[in-house]
């Protein structure tokens, strides 16, 4: 009897060893050294010019579409509006706070709908207008709700700016300009690319 039980708590022991073995070699971060990039092809991958490190969305700032300046002291500038694969219109751009000291984004500028007020501040309020086809777009949004824009920005410093995307469903391709508007300041026109 005492043979047996020195027996199956032997084997008891070895089976948990071998397991915790198997686990460690299954969540193993290559510290042996070996080629954890074994069938990977060696280049680098390219890098996407519209995310920085972060992987936030950043425009491009070699052009200007248009410079929206509100009464509040913040400052839209407008870098790019492209359609992108699968019928979506991103736009981004630049916001700086021009007033002269901190201020808070207006609450304006998340919309009012209570499912994206939610998430925060956000840019959810922003439309595109199409005047050639009668046509609002509203801010895309999640499965879950949130606004497919830039989120989170509270205040800024005077001086200050921030990045910010939105995006849209993209207008007819017949369609090569549209009005931005961003809620409490003035409508501007700005080309599709």
């Amino acid at each position: 009897m005492r043979h047996g039980t020195k027996a199956r708590r032997a084997a008891g022991c070895v089976l948990a060893a071998v397991a915790l073995t198997v686990s460690l070699t299954a969540c193993g971060g290559g510290d042996d050294g070996g080629n954890d990039d074994a069938g990977k092809s060696s280049s680098a991958p390219a890098k996407d010019n519209s995310k920085d490190d972060g992987g936030n969305t950043v425009p491009e700032t070699s052009q200007t579409l248009a410079t929206i300046n509100g009464s509040n002291g913040f400052q839209f500038t407008i870098h790019t509006a492209a359609r992108d694969e699968g019928g979506f219109l991103t736009v981004t751009g630049t916001i700086k706070n021009t007033s002269g000291g901190r201020e808070s984004l207006p609450s304006a500028w998340s919309g009012d709908e209570s499912q994206v007020r939610r998430t925060g501040k956000s840019l959810a309020g922003v439309t595109l207008v199409d005047k050639a086809d009668k046509k609002r777009y509203y801010v895309l949004r999640d499965t879950e709700g949130n606004p497919l824009t830039t989120t989170g920005i509270i205040g800024m410093d005077d001086g200050a700016t921030e990045d910010f995307f939105a995006q849209f469903p993209a207008p007819p391709d017949s369609t090569s300009q549209v009005d931005i508007q961003v809620p409490l300041m003035p409508t501007a026109t700005i080309e599709i690319s």
